[in-house]
């Protein structure tokens, strides 16, 4: 008998002699639906007052405290991290060259992170980009491609070799209207291809919106086909308003269909956790959280049609009490108790 056999075999004998084991093994509770949260963007700084509530604390972090900031997520059962970007508003946030570094009170806050998940076992996604600020030239333009290109060089020598560097994230987020620009696919495809050269075991992830205009259609399909990334995770647009959960649920059902016919791409969800403290989708207006009974059916909505569930975003909006990586409006510490709460009752429907 093998080790394995063995095993089934005395867990099931377990089973029978425990009371009332055998009712529950015949008449197994179906599971519920409803998918956790596996992963979240995380950001060093961001240069507009969406990042309000948390941009000054973490710019002040010790690189102690960005270890526990993954150490936060990894104990509610994260696997993943996406870091938004590597530079922002023409600053660095690690040493380089092409620019001057962004003044913290952690020396190299990447390190930091990384180092936390190889030890909490989480896996990075990291930003290849902001060089310069998004316009039109940031997808085409040659020269910021070769800067760019210096930049992941620059990342890949010094962070590939930490066990988290899981992957890349191609920032320069598409707009689907109803399908992705051919400057889109370009731009993804040639960062995929440098990827592959500098760090050819890494996986690929991009976030596109414009979800509620996306039409899965057999040109959808042909550029899903033709798009070079392993991952792309859909932001949900219920934060900005653009949708319902149950419109959400709708287009990512016809999304599931599309990808069904390109397995190759794996279809994730960026569900969007937060709601705005001004007028909604201006860069002037805080995020703040959103509410737990909203986030829920978010979470509902998307789950029976994608492979994993991200949001935007842990940082900020859900915190811990007491964490020693607290950053973010006082609200986060109920977002969080509410979804842990979810977690721990098996993630029922009426729970939280």
């Amino acid at each position: 008998m093998t080790p394995r056999r063995a095993f089934l075999k005395t867990v099931g004998a377990g089973l029978v002699a425990a009371p009332f084991a055998t009712s529950c093994v015949s008449r197994p509770l179906p599971p519920d639906p409803i998918k956790p949260i596996r992963g979240s963007w995380i950001s060093v700084w961001w240069d507009d007052r969406r990042h309000f509530y948390w941009n000054d604390a973490c710019l002040q972090f010790s690189a102690e405290q960005w270890q526990a900031a993954i150490k936060d997520v990894a104990d509610i059962g994260m696997e993943y991290l996406v870091l938004l970007a590597i530079a922002k508003g023409g600053k660095a946030f690690y040493d380089t060259p092409l620019l001057p570094k962004l003044e913290m009170a952690c020396p190299d806050p990447i390190e930091a992170m990384l180092a936390a998940a190889d030890r909490y076992r989480v896996k990075f996604f990291i930003s290849s980009d902001w060089y310069g600020e998004w316009d039109a030239a940031a997808l085409s333009d040659p020269d910021r491609a070769r800067k760019r290109f210096q930049m992941m060089e620059e990342i890949a020598g010094r962070y590939s070799h930490h066990p988290s560097f899981h992957g890349w994230y191609w920032p320069n987020e598409a707009c689907l209207a109803p399908s992705f620009a051919d400057a889109f696919v370009a731009y993804v495809n040639a960062s995929s291809r440098e990827a592959r050269r500098l760090t050819p075991n890494a996986k690929t992830l991009t976030a596109p919106y414009g979800t509620h205009r996306a039409v899965c259609d057999d040109t959808f399909v042909r550029q899903l086909e033709g798009l070079d990334v392993d991952v792309i995770a859909y932001q949900d647009e219920v934060g900005c308003l653009r949708m319902t959960p149950d419109e959400s649920a709708r287009a990512f059902a016809a999304l599931r269909r599309a990808h069904d016919r390109v397995p190759q791409r794996a279809l994730w969800a960026d569900v969007e956790t937060f709601a705005w403290e001004g007028p909604p989708n201006k860069q002037t207006s805080p995020l703040i959280p959103a509410q737990w009974e909203r986030v829920r059916a978010q979470l509902e909505a998307v789950s029976p049609h994608v492979d994993t569930i991200l949001i935007y975003q842990y940082q900020g909006l859900m915190n811990r009490p007491r964490s020693r990586a607290f950053a973010g409006h006082p609200d986060s510490t109920r977002l969080y108790l509410d979804y842990v709460r979810w977690l721990r009752s098996g993630g029922k429907r009426d729970a939280g």
